[in-house]
């Protein structure tokens, strides 16, 4: 038998670096669709508990709490985000197409204001670049139905199988994370809490946030309010801006066109009632759920939605808190085995 050239520590190396130009081509070629096996994920630590209770608890039939998980995450997550996201779309693409109204109401405050600063022209621009750049990021039900399909039955395919083979799935975990037992558990539940806080509490403060905008609009008489509501759940998952870019203009048309009980009333509703109420959900949840700094979900935001499009609203900001967390974890780690190997050199 021939004697292989290379010493241990190079076949390791070697070894090390054929995982890593492997995993590498894997992931390109599924980049694509890396957002079904992350968004099955999420649900896997969304329904969990509900999992948990059910199969090792009531010792229901873990095959049928699977299938029925997976019917209610389709039902009422799935295709109502999508249905919703579809509608904003064709509304943008309806406005990028008919600029007729946005130029009255900029009319309207020029008269108002004294000075002119927008043509026709420079507006139906500016709003087919938008159209534009939101399509990238926006799913098209035209243009990308095979590509949606696909992600959300691999998304559906692999959160089945985490499921229905929940031991070895987290047997597998613990073996190939290089962290310690203790640090494995501490690890999952402070990813737990992240994904909970961002996609449960930042949802559920969206939700809240979309409907008291969609309200105060539809009461002040403000045209398309359930368009506008719509457009304000997805902007309260941006900190600070959110739904301000939604009902400020709209309390500035509002007193540009003379209404200004109107405009004063949503003034005072977006300003006593729509940004405390984020406060306050924030406050409670945080106590329940986890709480996130807003600086870490802002530049979430911004990254998610360059790499994943819309999904990236809440895909952003929790890889930045998974980056965060694993970097705690590697830092405790390196001091626990600093703190073991001066311990054994003294002895």
């Amino acid at each position: 038998m021939a004697d292989n050239i290379y010493s241990n520590r190079q076949q390791s190396v070697l070894l090390i670096t054929c995982l890593l130009v492997l995993a590498g081509l894997i992931l390109f070629g599924l980049g694509g669709y890396i957002t079904g096996f992350l968004g099955a994920g999420i649900l896997f630590v969304v329904f969990r508990p509900w999992f948990k209770a059910l199969v090792h608890q009531r010792g229901w039939n873990r095959h049928v709490v699977t299938i029925g998980i997976l019917i209610f995450a389709l039902v009422v997550i799935i295709l109502p985000f999508t249905a919703l996201t579809l509608m904003l779309v064709n509304r943008i693409s309806y406005y990028g197409q008919d600029t007729s109204q946005i130029m009255a109401v900029l009319h309207t405050i020029e008269r108002k204001i004294g000075y002119t600063f927008t043509n026709e022209q420079t507006v139906r621009s500016l709003l087919q670049q938008s159209v534009a750049w939101l399509s990238q990021r926006l799913p098209s039900l035209a243009t990308s139905l095979l590509h949606f399909i696909v992600i959300i039955g691999l998304m559906l395919f692999t959160l089945y199988f985490m499921y229905t083979q929940e031991g070895s799935f987290l047997k597998g975990l613990r073996r190939y994370l290089p962290f310690r037992d203790g640090t494995i558990e501490e690890l999952g539940e402070s990813l737990k809490n992240n994904v909970n806080a961002n996609v449960l509490g930042q949802a559920l403060i969206s939700f809240v946030q979309a409907l008291l905008t969609g309200l105060t609009l539809w009461i002040f008489q403000v045209p398309d309010a359930l368009f506008w509501g719509m457009v304000s759940f997805f902007l309260a998952f941006v900190p600070v801006l959110g739904t301000p870019l939604v009902w400020l203009p709209a309390a500035v048309l509002k007193l540009t066109q003379g209404a200004t009980g109107q405009g004063v009333g949503i003034l005072l509703m977006g300003f006593i009632v729509i940004m405390n109420i984020d406060n306050l959900l924030r406050i409670m949840l945080a106590r329940r759920i986890g709480d996130i700094h807003p600086l870490i979900t802002l530049a979430g935001v911004v990254l998610g939605v360059n790499i994943f499009g819309i999904l990236g609203l809440v895909l952003g900001p929790l890889l930045l808190s998974y980056f965060i967390v694993l970097m705690k974890v590697f830092e405790r780690e390196n001091r626990l085995r600093a703190i073991t190997k001066a311990k054994s050199s003294n002895s």
